[in-house]
């Protein structure tokens, strides 16, 4: 029973033209995840290979929303500049955005969650976590995806270590999702919000 990430995201990543963005899109593929693009602002109309991946590069959120479906984002982008770029993804009703980035300014984020707040139509992972996992579907962030499988076991964490020791420790049994929703004083997910949205997709399940 995955919540937030299935084998249906299709997912852009902010900042994947960056070191930290590149390396990390190369696992993300790698762990079967369906990357169908990347946002740098100045670089649209570039492609980037990785792996045998022509990965199309995008001035904005919106563009490639509009030209690939994305319906979830990740950002890598350093954190002067994720204030912008969280926004960007916002203003292109993102419905999920997962924050990798930490040493985010506590204001910056502030601003960004009210925004996304007012919208109605994003959910906020992060900032400062390691992401999302959804083991055999799509694992968006920095989670090692081969310390585990698919189970039933769902965690929650704010610590990114822990969730890895976790998951391994508990490897026999498998996840259905792993989410790291950070350390910052403020934060998009909570462990509660995740909870809920546990409850409610089994609703969903026995009504069908």
């Amino acid at each position: 029973m995955a919540i937030f990430l299935n084998a249906q995201s299709k997912v852009i990543v902010q900042g994947m033209t960056g070191s930290e963005g590149t390396k990390h899109t190369k696992r993300m593929l790698a762990s079967g995840t369906k990357v169908v693009g990347g946002v740098t602002p100045g670089k649209g109309g570039q492609t980037v290979e990785i792996d045998g991946h022509s990965l199309p590069v995008f001035n904005s959120v919106s563009e490639a929303v509009a030209a690939t479906g994305a319906n979830t984002s990740v950002v890598f982008v350093p954190p002067k500049f994720a204030k912008a770029a969280v926004i960007d993804a916002i203003d292109a009703k993102m419905p999920l955005v997962v924050v990798i980035t930490e040493g985010i300014p506590v204001h910056d984020t502030a601003a960004f969650f009210a925004y996304a707040q007012s919208s109605g139509t994003t959910r906020l992972i992060g900032p400062n976590c390691p992401g999302l996992i959804s083991p055999g579907q799509s694992n968006v962030g920095i989670i090692p995806a081969d310390i585990t499988g698919p189970g039933k076991i769902g965690l929650v964490s704010k610590s990114g270590t822990l969730t890895y020791q976790m998951m391994f420790e508990l490897r026999d049994f498998g996840f259905s999702t792993a989410v790291g929703i950070g350390g910052d004083p403020i934060i998009g997910t909570t462990h509660i919000d995740c909870l809920k949205a546990s409850k409610m997709i089994q609703r969903l399940k026995r009504l069908s």
